[in-house]
């Protein structure tokens, strides 16, 4: 009997095993509630997309989902905890650059770009600006580069971590210019510096900038998304502005871990693309200077690629050191 007793449980745990070992159905997820890690802090428009997603995406799921704000480190904070996790009820919900950025600019990192980090479905569009101090005398992007060349002692520049840095060493490199930058550990300063002309040219999120703008202290010359801010109507793209070149998408989408099924891969981009088709949902992001830009997992990861390619040949040719 006790015999038998113990060849029962020894089955009954390894059915247990078996069970708590196999993979959750597409069909069935979430069972508990989704964490989404976003890599910056709070209150930009970025975790204002977030935030939203998260609370529609947690009506369709019928489970909570929370959002964990985890900044620092060009990304690495919260990509690094998201890795960590290593569970498929946690996604990362972040900008390109910890797989287009990172492994060009660090020796090292704590996670696999390529392994670690799958690409579900992008979300949406981050804008980016150039502006310039209104003291600085520039009205357009062909005077600046003509007054910089000219007198290039005139203009220190700041841009925040990510794309602004690279897109405006790209401008540098691509018109001749040397122009000093100048570091902030806080970037919130950095506007009011434009403001006050202690620097004359900043690259952010043109929401950073709109108070500058509309008192009449800075003006924002040109935006480098394929189409113009929704903050920003009056400001040209780069294409419009003359220079193509300087084209970046600022995508941000949905990550999941290296061992998250294709089948649930594709349930939550599907959920997330109805999230997107939601007028509201588009609506409460424009005001928040974003754009719903939704693309499937392949196209997603295309679109990452795209941003990596051109971010190394700026690398490359700048001989950026970090």
């Amino acid at each position: 009997m006790l015999r038998r007793a113990l060849v029962v449980l020894t089955s009954l745990f390894a059915m247990a095993i078996v069970c708590a070992s196999e993979p959750v159905r597409a069909e069935t997820w979430p069972q508990r509630t989704v964490k989404i890690i976003l890599p910056l802090p709070a209150g930009g428009g970025t975790d204002v997309a977030a935030r939203l997603f998260a609370e529609e995406l947690s009506r369709r799921w019928g489970r909570p989902v929370v959002v964990e704000n985890r900044p620092g480190a060009d990304g690495i904070v919260g990509v690094t905890s998201f890795v960590n996790a290593n569970d498929d009820h946690t996604l990362l919900f972040s900008f390109a650059g910890p797989i287009s950025i990172n492994p060009l600019i660090h020796d090292k990192l704590p996670y696999d770009p390529v392994r670690d980090l799958v690409p579900i479905a992008a979300a949406i569009d981050n804008f980016f600006g150039i502006a310039v101090s209104t003291s600085s005398g520039v009205q357009t992007m062909d005077s600046f580069i003509t007054a910089a060349r000219a007198s290039p002692e005139r203009f220190n520049w700041a841009a925040t971590a990510g794309l602004p840095h690279y897109i405006f060493l790209a401008l540098q490199k691509k018109n001749g210019l040397a122009l000093t930058q100048v570091p902030y550990r806080e970037f919130a300063p950095a506007v009011q510096d434009l403001a006050e002309n202690r620097i004359q040219v900043l690259v952010t999120t043109p929401s950073f900038m709109l108070p500058a703008v509309a008192s009449g202290k800075a003006r924002l010359l040109m935006v480098t998304n394929r189409q113009r801010s929704p903050l920003a109507l009056d400001v040209p793209t780069a294409e419009e502005a003359g220079f193509p070149e300087l084209t970046f998408e600022g995508v941000v989408g949905f990550f999941g871990g290296r061992n998250l099924q294709a089948a649930v891969r594709d349930k939550i981009a599907d959920d997330v693309a109805a999230v997107g088709r939601n007028s509201e949902v588009s609506t409460r992001l424009r005001a928040a200077g974003v754009e719903v830009r939704i693309l499937m997992p392949a196209h997603f990861a295309g679109a990452i690629e795209e941003q990596r390619t051109k971010v190394r040949q700026i690398v490359s040719s700048a001989k950026v050191a970090r």
